[in-house]
C-alpha cells in the first residue's frame, strides 16, 4: 500500500525530522535516522499501517535508531545549522541573548546520556506523558521520571557552574 505510506511520509516526515533533530542536536545524523526508519518501515508499511497508532511506532523506532546509532560523533560536537534550533526556541528580546542561551543549553543538552536526551525531549518538546515515552524508550514510567529527573538535575548542575563563570 505505497500510496498510505506516501501519505504518512507527506504527512509527518517533517515533524519526525524535527524530533529527531531535537534529539540528537545534529541535522545530518537526524536525516540519516529518519531516512534509515523510513525505509524499513516501507517495508513492513502494511503490518505497521494497520496499528492504532502508526505515528507513535514509527516515532519509537526513530529513538531506537537514534540510541543505538553507532557512527554518531562525539557528545560535545553539535553540528546544525542556526537556523534548526532557532526554529525550535521560543523568541527572545536580544538576537544575541537568544543565540547565547539556545547555544549554552543546547551544549548541555548534548553531554546528558542518550536515554536521558531522549526522555527530555520526548517530555519537553514533544510533550508527551510518561506512558507514551515509556513505550517509546522501551522502560517503565518509574524509570522514564528517573531519567528526566536526573537529565533535569545535571542541567540545573551546568546552568547553575555556567553562572559562577
Amino acid at each position: 500500500m505505497p500510496d498510505g505510506f506516501d501519505q504518512f511520509v507527506g504527512d509527518r516526515l517533517d515533524r519526525l525530522l524535527r524530533y529527531a533533530t531535537a534529539m540528537s542536536c545534529d541535522r545530518y545524523l537526524a536525516q540519516d535516522i529518519v531516512q534509515e526508519v523510513l525505509l524499513r518501515a516501507q517495508r513492513r508499511w502494511d503490518r505497521i499501517a494497520a496499528m492504532d497508532a502508526p505515528y507513535l511506532y514509527v516515532q519509537r523506532m526513530v529513538t531506537n535508531e537514534y540510541l543505538s546509532w553507532r557512527r554518531r560523533r562525539a557528545a560535545r560536537d553539535i553540528a546544525s545549522a542556526p537556523g534548526v534550533m532557532e526554529a525550535l526556541t521560543p523568541p527572545v528580546g536580544d538576537p544575541a541573548t537568544r543565540h547565547a542561551e539556545r547555544d549554552a543549553m543546547r551544549a548541555r543538552i548534548a553531554v546528558l546520556p542518550r536515554k536521558q536526551r531522549a526522555a527530555i525531549v520526548l517530555r519537553y518538546y514533544e510533550d508527551r506523558t510518561d506512558a507514551e515515552i515509556g513505550t517509546v524508550l522501551n522502560c517503565s514510567e518509574s524509570t522514564v521520571r528517573s531519567h528526566i529527573s536526573r537529565a533535569l538535575t545535571a542541567l540545573r548542575a551546568a546552568s547553575r557552574a555556567m553562572e559562577v563563570l
